[in-house]
């Protein structure tokens, strides 16, 4: 589940949900959604967004 890997890829790169945020623009309860697999339908720029902050790859992060 990419849940899983947002918030793995997050932990490695030392980073809090409100880093994530800050880089992305998006709100700390949108990553933490994510994280947690309960936003089943990220937009394609969302996708991006949280993939840049993590240093990756929309493909690596969510398929």
């Amino acid at each position: 589940m990419e849940g899983n890997r947002i918030k793995y890829k997050r932990k490695r790169l030392r980073m809090s949900v409100y880093d994530i945020s800050r880089k992305t623009g998006l709100s700390p309860s949108y990553i933490s959604n994510l994280e947690n697999n309960k936003k089943v339908n990220p937009t394609k720029m969302n996708m991006e967004k949280v993939a840049e902050a993590l240093n990756s790859t929309v493909p690596e992060i969510f398929y």
